[in-house]
């Protein structure tokens, strides 16, 4: 089946992210569960595997954020170890793809090797590996050596990170275990190789301590939009995570990172671009619409607003309305101000950005922030939303989504049920799984 254009039909690629580490979830709402629960984790992945979706994916947090000197985190009740909660989902699904988030700064290639072939194992070649980096000081308090890492370095230490940990994966000769009649099974030593890698992050002498991974290695995913992150993505990721909300913008992040991985030598068809997104329907593209306006009201409460735009100010806004304008005071320089999250630029330059969004369409405090942190939405009924997934993905803006839901753990389910069959009925999405493993999904 082909486009207008005469293209060949792309298979769109869905994924689901497990709404716990972020602004989405709504925590006021009565069908509202728990974001620690396994039954949560369970009722999602299962959710997920019924619509046929590639993989599920767990975002990591290594230290709950702070704000004015407290723990404040709206989003969350605490953060379950990656590994624990995968492991325990492949006893439980047949077919979905496990994805964890996992740092490179304040881990060890060997340890994070082992822990990912031993997952690949237990769900029969179904692991992927979202890698991150971070240069946070706040965060490496938990770790022995601290924030240690400069900001210009923490891709070098990916790049060094990522090189052990392939070559523990490689290490094992798909041969190394044999069986044989009269001795059993047992280890030809012949065909497993020592490890050793000699560089400024890492000095590692040592040997895996179990055979290579069903899928090799796992899918590599990374979530980077900087010049470095496209990069690094481009040269060694299997499929991006981006934030881009626009078709426009998507296409221009589409062209530059295939752009990217074809200069390094890849099949540009092989690195797969997933953008995050939030679904919202109803039985008339009215009622989707209200319905999509009162979950944002729930996300960004006037509390929640303040808070928001005190973490670009980094002072004390809790004397403004957030019905009212925005503060006419400039932005103070104290980065301990809120610790732990991402900061996204000059915040001088982002208030000044901010302040004439504002002015120029009316909007107050708490409507700015509504606007300036919203994923990107597909709001419709179920047909609309369909064509529009659609669109995106035959236009060359990505090649799919990671949904994220703003209920735990129920937020998938009237996608699934509604929007995954006109998909299939357009023909551009599968019917069944035709592989078993992560890799086989996303055509890798």
């Amino acid at each position: 089946m082909s486009t207008s254009t005469g293209k060949p039909r792309k298979q769109i690629h869905l994924a689901a992210h497990f709404p716990g580490v972020n602004n989405t979830t709504v925590w006021s709402d009565p069908d509202s569960g728990s974001q620690i629960e396994f039954s949560s984790f369970v009722h999602l992945a299962r959710t997920a595997e019924r619509g046929l979706f590639d993989f599920f994916f767990l975002a990591e947090g290594l230290r709950l954020r702070e704000h004015r000197g407290r723990i404040y985190d709206l989003d969350v009740v605490g953060r379950p170890d990656t590994f624990t909660v995968l492991a325990a989902l492949a006893a439980v699904t047949d077919r979905l793809g496990l994805t964890g988030t996992i740092n490179t700064t304040f881990n060890e290639p060997f340890e994070v090797a082992r822990q990912f072939a031993t997952l690949d194992h237990l769900c029969d070649g179904r692991a992927g590996w979202n890698m991150v980096t971070t240069s946070d000081a706040f965060t490496g308090a938990n770790f022995r050596r601290g924030g240690f890492l400069d900001h210009s370095d923490r891709y070098k230490r990916a790049e060094e990170f990522l090189t052990v940990a392939e070559a523990f994966w490689d290490s094992w000769a798909s041969d190394a275990v044999i069986a044989d009649r009269d001795r059993g099974v047992y280890l030809d030593p012949g065909r497993i190789r020592t490890v050793e890698h000699r560089g400024p992050q890492f000095d590692v002498r040592g040997i895996a301590t179990l055979p290579r991974p069903p899928q090799g290695r796992p899918v590599l995913l990374q979530a980077g939009d900087s010049d470095e992150g496209r990069s690094f993505g481009a040269k060694y990721a299997d499929a991006l995570f981006t934030v881009h909300s626009t078709l426009e913008a998507g296409q221009r992040y589409y062209a530059d990172v295939k752009a990217r991985a074809r200069s390094y030598g890849r099949d540009p068809d092989k690195l797969k671009v997933f953008p995050a997104a939030t679904c919202v329907l109803g039985d008339t593209a009215e009622e989707a619409a209200e319905r999509a306006r009162h979950i944002r009201r729930q996300q960004v409460s006037g509390p929640t607003a303040i808070a928001m735009l005190e973490q670009v100010w980094q002072r004390d806004l809790s004397g403004y309305d957030p019905d009212g304008p925005l503060p006419d005071i400039e932005p103070a320089d104290d980065p301990t101000f809120t610790q732990g999250r991402v900061r996204h630029g000059d915040p001088k330059a982002l208030a000044a950005a901010w302040r004439a969004r504002a002015e120029a369409e009316g909007l107050s405090i708490r409507e700015l922030i509504i606007e300036v942190t919203s994923r990107h939405q597909f709001v419709g009924t179920p047909e609309q939303v369909a064509d529009e997934i659609n669109r995106h993905v035959q236009s060359d803006a990505c090649d799919g989504f990671i949904l994220v839901p703003h209920l735990t753990p129920r937020g998938l389910d009237e996608f699934v049920d509604r929007v995954v069959p006109l998909l299939q009925e357009r023909g551009v999405y599968r019917t069944e799984y035709t592989g078993h493993t992560l890799r086989e999904h996303l055509c890798l």
